[in-house]
């Protein structure tokens, strides 16, 4: 018997939406997704003398669609079966167990929508892309930023002195990369000391708002700690590697009286969103973090070096929502309507140099975070040049200009399209 099917069923406002890709083991896809309603919701393998009828009516999932070419199955939970304002919870029902039952080969999380009660109960970013806009003083353009190369190794003085360059050339914000927190080479303290106070520099030989992201990924009490120093410092922002400090932590950070832009890096997500066929998608991840509250979230390039197709990277930030989400006008992921809850900036990144951004800004339109590693400080004539390079490219693109036109009268732009064939 089959206890949780019903494809006549029409979700209300008050239901979870999943939407999963599934691959039966040796049983139809009816009964694995079976399999899955119960397990993520009310059931277990067997028949229970504790289980009544008014659970069973008011706690039971539903499940609404299944596609058999695609292998896509759509469950609707009702959001009594969790605990608002708590994300651990609500992924350990609907991507916790499920991915471990032998009635499934395959199975991935590929996209979730929240009831209005569960929206209503997390704050969402508290500066999102207006906010973010309205502290750099840009209106429309993409924002630049780069990542200080090598990763690891510089020192917090020759850290500072790299970012300085950077922000004079044209970068709007220098990070952090992911595993950059507090070695013997380069303290925390000392370096977000010393590149503030570089950034402070800048901004008075340029005009213009510069910012830096200082990774205060840690453990979670000296991670508030960090962020805490930060802010005490002036420093207006915090990158954090949002899946390897886990949920919780990621929670805890945004609830904390910080006040400052919280910039999130996803190191760690292709472990899960990588597989087609097994996993969380980073749809959903992406919409995990924007509920939880980041501001600014690393989404891929399409163009660069990670992995990741342009259906990936366009279900974040393009218009592909599917419709039988909530709400359900056509938004993408990052700012589509959730209420009270702002939109948040994408960030691309990863493999990208001058002349990929052009493709970046057409593809992704212009509430997009261009961030360039490697692609700035392998440039010919160093950082000051490499960002520059990387600033003529995008106003070449806001233009509409042709490039390589364009790096006829823009020295930097032309040696960095030589070097990048």
């Amino acid at each position: 018997m089959l206890e949780y099917i019903d494809l006549k069923y029409k979700p209300s406002s008050d239901d979870l939406l999943c939407e999963y890709y599934l691959e039966p083991n040796e049983m139809s896809i009816e009964k694995a997704s079976e399999h899955i309603a119960g397990e993520s919701s009310i059931g277990t393998w067997t028949e229970l003398s504790t289980m009544n009828r008014e659970i069973a009516h008011k706690l039971k999932p539903t499940i609404y669609g299944i596609d058999h070419a695609n292998k896509l199955v759509k469950i609707a939970y009702p959001s009594e079966l969790f605990e608002c304002a708590n994300m651990p919870q609500i992924l350990s029902s609907v991507a916790g167990n499920i991915f471990g039952m032998k009635a499934v080969k395959a199975l991935r999380l590929e996209d979730i929508a929240f009831p209005k009660c569960i929206l209503k109960s997390f704050p969402g970013p508290f500066f999102g892309i207006d906010g973010i806009r309205k502290l750099a003083g840009v209106k429309k353009r993409p924002l630049l930023g780069t990542i200080v190369k090598p990763k690891v190794g510089l020192s917090s003085d020759q850290h500072a002195k790299v970012a300085f360059d950077a922000w004079v050339g044209g970068c709007d914000i220098v990070k952090d990369d992911e595993n950059l927190t507090s070695q013997a080479f380069n303290v925390f303290e000392d370096r977000v000391k010393k590149t503030l106070s570089m950034k402070e520099k800048a901004e008075s030989i340029t005009g213009e708002r510069k910012f830096y992201m200082p990774n205060v990924s840690a453990e979670t009490d000296e991670m508030l700690t960090r962020a805490e120093f930060v802010k005490q410092h002036g420093g207006e922002y915090v990158m954090v590697d949002i899946l390897t400090v886990g949920w919780s932590a990621l929670q805890t950070l945004r609830s904390f009286d910080l006040k400052r832009v919280i910039h999130a890096h996803r190191a760690g997500h292709a472990a899960l969103t990588r597989n087609p066929r097994h996993g969380i998608s980073m749809l959903t991840i992406a919409k995990v973090a924007r509920l939880i509250g980041v501001d600014q979230l690393h989404i891929g390039t399409i163009v660069g070096k990670m992995e990741g197709s342009k259906l990936d990277v366009e279900e974040i930030e393009d218009e592909i929502e599917k419709p039988f989400f909530h709400p359900k006008k056509p938004a993408h992921a990052l700012e589509q309507s959730w209420g009270e809850i702002k939109p948040v900036f994408a960030v691309a990144s990863g493999g990208l140099h001058p002349r990929l951004i052009p493709d970046v800004c057409n593809m992704l339109g212009p509430n997009i975070i261009i961030q360039v590693g490697g692609g700035l400080f392998g440039h010919p004539h160093g950082v000051f040049a490499g960002a520059r390079a990387c600033r003529q490219a995008i106003d070449a693109a806001v233009k509409g200009a042709d490039l390589e036109k364009y790096s006829r009268t823009h020295y930097e732009l032309r040696q960095a399209l030589d070097k990048w064939k």
